[in-house]
């Protein structure tokens, strides 16, 4: 319930920063922008390239669902 919360109020924030930055106005604070994970909503332990966290980042790769990253184990 709180993490749905998080995750409105987030994507709300999102929308007004990019309908800002159409505008061709500069953000008032732009370090509050941050990345959050697409799937969990976690800002913590972002992977820029993938989009996500590294926790579901983890679960994907061990059910192969990301191509081309397998686990690796020795």
């Amino acid at each position: 319930m709180a993490r749905d919360a998080i995750v409105i109020s987030w994507q709300k924030r999102q929308d007004e920063h990019k309908k800002a930055r159409a505008a061709g106005k500069k953000p008032k604070f732009p370090t509050r922008a941050y990345n959050r994970c697409k799937l969990c909503a976690r800002r913590g332990g972002y992977m820029r390239f993938f989009g996500i966290c590294r926790i579901c980042f983890r679960e994907l790769a061990t059910n192969g669902d990301i191509p081309g990253i397998k686990k690796s184990s020795w």
